[in-house]
């Protein structure tokens, strides 16, 4: 079942009615574990590294039917990088694996000078990243690692929605010579897009139009977006839900669209909001063209974890206490459009 509105914009995309009993869960790791081996069937140049979590990342399935293009390095995830770069150096393309705490966490320097510097046709998948992790706690919930990937020069940071989506990150990643990031959960969530939404580096999907606020999302937090709008609609709010899969590069144009459009802007993010998806809006909200584009204050509200580490815990659990969750976003949009000028 597919909704369609009416009065939305030429580049509104079609979801599935996120309320329909039939939404499945699935995580998104799926998703990329799916087209790796869908890559692998296409190309014998593409190879796949991790770092002795090959089923937890779903490396597995490639690893079961190309053994010869598999490499598991063991818990070194600094040589994971390394020898992914010497793999791409020789005309291959290279896929790395492993949890986000440790890739990036761990080797930042090999990806930041053998795959970025050197401008490697190297893949990074980054696991069970964010408060999503869950009971693995803190030390397992990177928080910080797309303000790492996206200061690198040469790299693209895609955090796709859900499982479906990560599939055609992943696709689209491959498509390029240069270093990728792909940031994905563990956790099972709902797979609310379709085969048929599209999916383009760069360019954010519309979900749902508003005029009151728009609400720009990344990650686990595009569904719990939808449904804060669909709560906001009952209080008389018209929210637009903008999925920003891309995070670099980002899609100036409809920022400054929906800045003009509603002059309130909601980011919402399972990170930091120092330095991920709400950080990069603000920086696109500054540069003089925007600002004399835009031509009058636009306010940004940035949704996500507030300088601190989180804590052992279910993804439910996390979200709603940190406030990342549908109601966390409501409230963030009904604050601040209380102090929004008439």
């Amino acid at each position: 079942m597919t909704t369609h509105l009416q009065d939305a914009p030429p580049d509104m995309h079609l979801v599935p009615d996120i309320f329909a009993p039939a939404v499945p869960k699935k995580a998104s790791r799926d998703g990329f574990g799916k087209a790796l081996l869908a890559l692998g069937e296409k190309d014998p140049n593409v190879w796949a590294l991790t770092a002795d979590v090959s089923e937890s990342t779903r490396t597995h399935w490639f690893a079961e039917k190309f053994p010869g293009r598999f490499v598991q390095v063991g818990v070194a995830e600094q040589n994971l990088a390394g020898v992914a770069a010497g793999i791409a150096a020789c005309g291959k393309k290279a896929f790395i694996s492993a949890f986000a705490a440790f890739s990036p966490g761990r080797n930042f320097d090999q990806i930041r000078v053998s795959v970025c510097y050197n401008n490697s046709d190297v893949k990074i998948h980054a696991s069970h990243a964010g408060l999503s992790v869950g009971p693995d706690g803190a030390s397992h919930q990177i928080l910080e690692d797309i303000a790492m990937m996206r200061a690198l020069p040469n790299m693209t940071v895609l955090v796709p929605c859900d499982m479906e989506q990560a599939k055609k990150a992943t696709l689209a990643a491959a498509k390029l010579t240069t270093p990728a990031y792909i940031r994905t959960s563990r956790e099972n969530s709902p797979v609310f897009t379709t085969p048929q939404t599209p999916f383009e580096i760069g360019k954010a999907n519309v979900y749902r139009d508003g005029k009151d606020v728009a609400i720009f999302a990344c990650g686990l937090q595009v569904y719990e977006a939808i449904k804060a709008a669909e709560e906001l609609k009952k209080k008389g709010i018209d929210a637009a839900v903008i999925d920003m899969h891309s995070i670099k590069p980002i899609d100036t144009q409809t920022i400054i669209q929906y800045a003009k459009k509603c002059g309130v802007l909601v980011s919402a993010e399972d990170h930091q909001i120092n330095g991920g998806l709400g950080s990069a809006i603000a920086e696109v909200l500054c540069e003089p063209q925007s600002v004399a584009s835009i031509q009058h204050p636009t306010t940004l509200v940035r949704v996500g974890m507030k300088d601190r580490f989180g804590e052992s815990g279910n993804c439910a659990e996390l979200y709603k206490k940190y406030g990342i969750d549908a109601a966390g976003i409501m409230k963030a949009v009904e604050e601040i459009l209380k102090k929004k000028p008439e």
